[in-house]
């Protein structure tokens, strides 16, 4: 079976669609939240998203502070702005599919989070100390995750003491994880690893592979939505370069 990860979509369309033509065909998708925030088609992602194949969805921050499960000061000024806009632009019924959704999914040999698996919807796991403390707080072999917006993975090595290591993805490669390990896809919609391409990955659980993919999107068509919605300008300039 062919699943489809994606992750932090922030209500970039134009980019979702390039990610699903370029990786059909799948027979699911697991995401990791947040296709809301940041962008300026916060419904027509959730009208994509919650309509494809197999859907397992896990709550992202900015998913639970437009509900309110968050409070929006916790967000910088940016990201304050944007969420203050959503609130004027989500439709009750993307507001109703998101409040329902989990913080935490297992399933039979992954475990799907946002932030962490000590803190599904707001910790970043940006380093190899947290990675460390993250690994015994999952029972699968494999914990996805999102929310940095950096595709990267942390093995934990087995030995006398078990130590983290921090890997970059080698894009369209096989990657075989033989050791538990914190796999994230990097960002759909809002890439911040100085690559503006669209990130997502492939798993084929019939080889027990995973495959990184990265995948060029009209941004200028993006930044014109944003400018025109009146979101913050930073949202769009930040596109073209990645960061």
């Amino acid at each position: 079976m062919r699943t489809l990860i994606i992750s932090d979509v922030h209500a970039n369309l134009t980019a979702l669609q390039t990610v699903l033509e370029d990786a059909a065909p799948f027979d699911r998708v697991w995401c990791l939240g947040d296709t809301v925030g940041y962008g300026p088609d916060p419904n027509e992602c959730i009208n994509l998203i919650k309509g494809l194949p197999g859907l397992v969805y896990v709550k992202g921050n900015h998913d639970a502070a437009i509900l309110g499960e968050i409070t929006i000061n916790s967000f910088n000024y940016e990201a304050r702005a944007s969420l203050q806009w959503l609130q004027t632009e989500i439709s009750p019924e993307s507001e109703d599919w998101l409040r329902n959704l989990e913080k935490t999914i297992v399933l039979k040999n992954v475990t799907l989070v946002h932030g962490s698996p000590n803190s599904p919807v707001w910790e970043y796991v940006m380093d190899v100390r947290t990675a460390q403390e993250n690994m015994d707080a999952f029972d699968t072999p494999v914990c996805l995750v999102g929310h940095t917006h950096i595709p990267c993975v942390y093995v934990q090595e087995t030995g006398e003491l078990n130590s983290t290591r921090l890997f970059a993805l080698d894009i369209n490669e096989p990657l075989v994880l033989n050791h538990k390990s914190i796999l994230n896809p990097g960002s759909v919609g809002q890439p911040r690893d100085h690559d503006p391409r669209a990130s997502y990955l492939i798993y084929d659980d019939d080889g027990e592979n995973w495959f990184y993919h990265r995948i060029p999107y009209d941004i200028e068509q993006v930044q014109n939505r944003i400018y025109a919605a009146g979101l913050p300008a930073r949202h769009a300039k930040r596109l073209s370069q990645g960061w």
